[in-house]
């Protein structure tokens, strides 16, 4: 009449493999890097700390969102592809325009003739600014003059589109979650 009593380590080893087995398991996948986290952006995002006083040069536009696009030496297609994205993308910000300010930085070398046609402002860029964008990238920046996101040179009016609506993209969500600018 006496039944066998059950022991209670089989629920309690289930219990306990229930809550510490994916905390195991995520561990295991975080620490191998097989995880890799979503992200909405499309542009390139720059280290933390690049800024326009790190590469000694005085914001032109301080307390103001920035594209920036240095003119090269000789304004062959993509850079003409490249100012023609830049005006259209400030176009297609549509009442958040006024909050961003297309800047074509240009140096001793620059081919100034390119603008002729071109509403753009333009600001003197200094040898490290140059130096960094030198491969025709366009960079967004901040109110607080850092350098956020590059936007590497691409070749190809059709890939020049699809970024110009990435960029646009990217700057619609910075600009709706600032707080400043």
């Amino acid at each position: 009449m006496n039944s066998p009593k059950k022991s209670g380590k089989k629920p309690l080893l289930i219990l306990l493999l229930v809550f510490i087995l994916p905390v195991v398991a995520a561990k295991i996948v975080l620490s191998l890097d097989l995880y890799q986290g979503g992200a909405t952006n499309k542009g390139e995002l720059l280290t933390t700390g690049t800024s326009y006083s790190s590469l000694a040069m005085e914001n032109p536009k301080p307390k103001e969102w920035q594209l920036l696009y240095l003119l090269p030496e000789i304004c062959e297609q993509v850079c003409q592809d490249r100012l023609y994205i830049l005006q259209q993308s400030h176009v297609a910000l549509g009442r958040e325009q006024d909050r961003v300010h297309t800047l074509i930085l240009v140096n001793d070398k620059s081919d100034i003739s390119a603008l002729s046609n071109s509403p753009f402002e333009t600001a003197k860029a200094n040898n490290q600014m140059s130096e960094m964008l030198s491969q025709q990238q366009m960079i967004i920046v901040d109110p607080l003059g850092s350098l956020v996101m590059r936007y590497p040179s691409v070749s190809g009016r059709e890939e020049q589109v699809l970024q110009g609506k990435s960029l646009v993209s990217d700057l619609r969500k910075m600009l709706k979650l600032s707080r400043v600018g």
